[in-house]
């Protein structure tokens, strides 16, 4: 007997099989409590593609980050019964210090000495001074770690100092740096130097996926006194040194009680990576107060909160002169829009200045999409040029500034392991580079700008990877032109 003889008999029981699966799966989805237009949008991708919707789902959906949530919660409770005194929240804060707080359990303490550095050579140089200089442990985490010059420089400096018996530990993302090979790492290993991968690729995880989730965060901890965070990774690709066209970039080193808590991320992330709590009394050194004011935050799909875009959105809504945001990535959110325009609205300096050639067409022509609604409130718009801009930097009226690894954009704010720190200090806020000035003569030219590029901005916008893609880096990242001697200028 033929299909066709076969079909109006199993068309019932078909129809009904789907009928129960759409009804079963709508129910499962919305007790997620997710906003209505994700809901929807799962509930119709799974209705019309039954089996590549239930993969998708099942890779990126948001079940997969309310387990991290779970596993996360365990680390902090974990290493929470071997901390010192000293962590305990603080009730003589700021409002926006008080928001991330409470959406990140850290604290605001204050930093001792904060130096900007720009561009890769100038951190590259401070980092290997300051591993020279460790003497009882070193940890190092980063998302991207390359087995070329500079990552040599770098590896050769921690074995140096792991032979010399100070204990270190090395991080490393498993996507973000997965062209380390098994040499590269061999001397490490060899020099009793600690190394975990966090989410590595295994087998087991087909049933239980972590692809989707990145850890994005840069940090260097030295002896618990001295710390590095920012958004410049360990590659040639941001050493103008070796590349003309090196990513523009910034980076922080840090001395002081502020380091206290860079420390405690790197052991949650080391614990949860590992399942090793780290317990000795010499990670927590007795640290100077400074006269800046300065909070590390912390964010991830471990909480529900998306502590660094909250406080970013809070800190633009109470902003009284000026909102100046650098960042590779532009793709915000409906809150994010609406507190940069309104800011407009109100009258203030508001100024957002992404790179002129991204390393992702899909993500320019995206942030693209924005503009037309931005500059028609009164944001100027900036494009960079012609190094590709990676920095990430939100300065707020004359004193408050907040730089890291956290892009401007869903993957940042929701998938991403990122890390921020909140600075409210005149001198760092007024330091040389802290915001990167525009290419003249790129924008603002007002609404309905000519679209440049193969990808239409609008689906560019729909099409956009930061929104749920995989954090995979793609190959041949386009720098823009190197060797034009293009020189920064400062704003008018």
């Amino acid at each position: 007997m033929s299909f066709s003889e076969l079909w109006p008999e199993l068309k019932p029981v078909v129809v009904s099989l789907w009928a129960l699966y759409l009804v079963v799966l709508s129910v499962w989805i919305v007790m997620q409590q997710r906003e209505p237009i994700a809901t929807l949008s799962w509930i119709m991708s799974l209705a019309l593609l039954p089996v590549v919707g239930l993969v998708i789902y099942h890779f990126f959906g948001p079940q997969r980050i309310k387990r991290q949530q779970s596993r996360r919660s365990r680390s902090r409770a974990g290493l929470s019964r071997a901390l010192p005194p000293g962590f305990e929240p603080s009730s003589d804060c700021i409002t926006v210090a008080r928001l991330g707080q409470a959406a990140t359990g850290f604290a605001p303490g204050t930093a001792k000495r904060v130096d900007l550095l720009v561009d890769g050579a100038a951190t590259y140089d401070a980092l290997l001074a300051a591993i020279a200089g460790a003497r009882h442990h070193l940890h190092v985490e980063y998302y991207i770690f390359e087995p070329d010059r500079t990552g040599t420089m770098i590896r050769d400096a921690l074995i140096e100092r792991a032979r010399a018996g100070v204990r270190v530990r090395l991080l490393l993302d498993a996507i973000g740096s997965s062209r380390l090979s098994r040499a590269f790492l061999v001397p490490l290993h060899a020099a009793g130097v600690e190394f975990a991968w966090f989410h590595p690729a295994k087998l087991r995880w087909i049933w239980r996926p972590r692809v989707n989730l990145r850890n994005h965060r840069k940090v260097v901890v030295i002896d618990g006194l001295l710390g590095f965070t920012g958004g410049i990774n360990i590659t040639d690709e941001e050493n103008e040194r070796l590349d003309p066209g090196a990513y523009h970039d910034l980076h922080l080193r840090l001395e002081g009680e502020v380091v206290r808590w860079l420390q405690l991320a790197f052991l949650e992330d080391w614990h949860y990576a590992t399942g090793i709590a780290l317990r000795d009394d010499h990670l927590w050194p007795d640290a100077p107060t400074g006269r800046v004011l300065a909070q590390v935050l912390i964010s991830g799909p471990d909480s529900p909160w998306e502590a660094i875009h909250r406080v970013k959105v809070e800190a633009i809504h109470q902003a009284n002169h000026r909102v100046w945001l650098v960042t590779p990535y532009f793709v915000p959110g409906e809150a994010a829009r609406m507190a940069l325009s309104s800011a407009a609205l109100r009258g203030l300096d508001v100024r957002v200045i992404v790179p002129a050639r991204s390393d992702s067409r899909i993500v320019s022509a995206a942030a693209r999409s924005y503009y037309d609604e931005l500059i028609a409130a009164g944001v100027k718009v900036f494009e960079y040029g012609p190094r590709m801009l990676h920095s990430k930097a939100l300065l707020v009226d004359e004193d408050s500034c907040l730089f890291g690894s956290a892009n401007f954009d869903h993957r940042s704010f929701r998938l991403n392991f990122e890390l921020s720190l909140l600075v409210h200090d005149i001198g760092v806020a007024a330091a040389p580079g802290t915001a990167d000035p525009a290419r003249p003569g790129a924008l603002p030219r007002g609404p309905g700008r000519p679209r440049e590029g193969a990808v239409p901005a609008t689906p560019g916008r729909c099409l956009c990877p930061a929104v749920f893609a995989p954090a995979l880096r793609p190959p041949g990242a386009v720098r823009g032109r190197p060797g034009l001697g293009y020189t920064p200028r400062k704003f008018p």
